[in-house]
């Protein structure tokens, strides 16, 4: 009897032990749900911060901004979101799954770093591409994301409507001056990355709107190819906007989410971002890498427009502005071709 006793007791200290272990060797899982064109940051930022927390795996998945939203409002788990415009993290405020004070919750608004509009040009510039006046030429051909699936495509057509609004005085010459450059995109791409690929790879097009990273990026992959990036006369700045959601009290990840956010502003995290081509907050980390970054006439987009809410009611919701001049512009294009 007392022998039997021992032994189940010597199997319960083994189980215990085993479960401890295993509880001990579990690895967390921490999922950042982003826009498409980080992706290359993430990989290495991910690689580095598992370096320093080895017992975690982090998971991405990477889209169009508006399908990531859509995507974590209807139940994706996501510990982490990164996005660029601010009413798609709201959005999640609205369903419960972000805080309401995200913004303030971290440095600079919740903007680690940034980019900027930019053209990405074939080797030589054979059109002598510069500004986007040159886009609207009846012998260019611009590739760009569709602003209503893309946050980067937004920014591309408000940086060319920015563009406009400086150089023509009068509505009725801003609205033509869109009109002649959406009479020139031969395809709106879902995302800016397969903007990027069907420029690149497919050769459609003469010039890509896309963030400085991504232009950079690509020329600096394809340098074979030969790609070079364009700084327009002016652009919008574009942020990076990052957000923990409610879902990390469930999954038992919120000091993991907050140290790995928190690691954004870190001077590793923005020198990391500098290398990727985003433009850093950290003003001593920007200055060491000056010669990546050109000075350009950066305007925010909500100083041009308004809230994002007013922006999407007047340009990118159901036949908004967007959508009539993207119309007239295929009715043109059609008729021509007749």
């Amino acid at each position: 009897m007392k022998k039997g006793v021992v032994l189940l007791a010597g199997i319960f200290v083994i189980v215990l032990g085993l479960l401890n272990c295993s509880r001990q060797t579990e690895k967390k899982v921490l999922l950042n749900v982003a826009y498409d064109v980080i992706r290359d940051f993430y990989h290495d930022y991910n690689q580095a911060f598992r370096q320093q927390h080895a017992n975690i795996v982090i998971s991405q998945s990477h889209g169009s901004a508006s399908k990531q939203t859509l995507s974590v409002a209807k139940g994706l788990p996501a510990d982490i979101v990164t996005l660029t415009q601010a009413n798609d993290i709201d959005l999640l405020v609205q369903k419960g799954l972000v805080a309401s004070d995200w913004a303030q919750r971290f440095p600079n608004n919740a903007t680690p770093f940034g980019s900027v509009m930019v053209f990405l040009v074939k080797k030589g510039n054979p059109k002598q591409i510069r500004d986007w006046q040159d886009l609207t030429r009846n012998d260019v051909r611009v590739v760009f994301a569709n602003p209503k699936t893309s946050a980067n495509g937004r920014f591309a057509y408000l940086a060319a409507y920015s563009y406009a609004k400086q150089a023509f005085s009068g509505e009725a010459q801003q609205l033509d001056f869109i009109r002649r450059l959406l009479r020139n995109v031969p395809v709106l791409e879902a995302g800016a990355r397969s903007a990027t690929m069907v420029f690149t790879q497919r050769h459609l097009g003469d010039v890509l709107i896309t963030p400085e990273n991504e232009a950079a990026l690509a020329a600096q992959r394809l340098d074979t190819q030969g790609f070079s990036v364009i700084y327009p006369s002016l652009t919008l700045y574009t942020p990076v906007l990052v957000a923990e959601t409610t879902n990390t009290k469930i999954n038992g990840t919120h000091k993991l989410a907050q140290t790995y956010l928190q690691g954004l502003w870190s001077e590793q995290g923005q020198e990391l971002a500098a290398q990727h081509h985003f433009r850093p907050s950290n003003a001593k980390i920007a200055q060491k890498f000056t010669a990546l970054f050109p000075k350009v006439n950066a305007l925010d987009v909500n100083e041009q427009f308004g809230d994002w809410a007013t922006i999407n009611q007047q340009h990118f919701a159901d036949n908004a502005l967007f959508d009539q001049l993207y119309f007239q512009a295929c009715v043109y294009c059609n008729s021509q071709a007749d």
